[in-house]
């Protein structure tokens, strides 16, 4: 066993990425009425796509994902998940971190993500980590929070 490690998924992760969403986005359902967005995407293309980063705990197990998308002017954090059983343990945050530091890497000063807005607890948590709300919309069939945080240079 190593360290936990932030790594670009492998295609043999798509079983174990699946199982991360289908998990943190299940509790959802009821909420929304319909599976939210992340439940419907395609892993094994977005990892071909080089899209997705795994946490890799430990113990080797996937215990969170991100899916980040290029964009011209700014880069999408598109999805973020953590296993339930492993939430609270700061996974959420250091993804989020990874994310940011790409942003950086590859000459971005803006990160986007949207959410879905029956989803309070994640809007808060963007919030105090110095995301703010650029606006709200129906998109994709969902009613959809838009935000952005503006990164300094390192």
């Amino acid at each position: 066993m190593g360290r936990a490690v932030i790594r670009p998924a492998r295609s043999g992760d798509s079983t174990a990425v699946t199982a991360v969403v289908e998990a943190a986005y299940g509790a959802y359902v009821a909420r929304i009425g319909k599976p939210p967005g992340p439940m419907l995407d395609n892993y094994g293309k977005l990892i071909d796509d080089g899209a997705i980063s795994v946490f890799e705990e430990t113990d080797g197990a996937v215990a969170g994902i991100v899916v980040l998308l290029p964009k011209a002017d700014h880069l999408l954090l598109d999805n973020i998940a953590v296993a339930p059983a492993r939430q609270g343990r700061g996974i959420g945050r250091a993804l989020i971190a990874f994310a940011e530091s790409e942003a950086r890497r590859h000459g971005y000063r803006e990160i986007r993500l949207y959410t879905h807005e029956k989803m309070t607890e994640n809007i808060a948590l963007y919030k105090r980590l110095g995301f703010v709300e650029t606006g709200r919309g129906h998109q994709a069939g969902y009613d959809r929070v838009f935000m952005a945080k503006w990164l300094e240079r390192p």
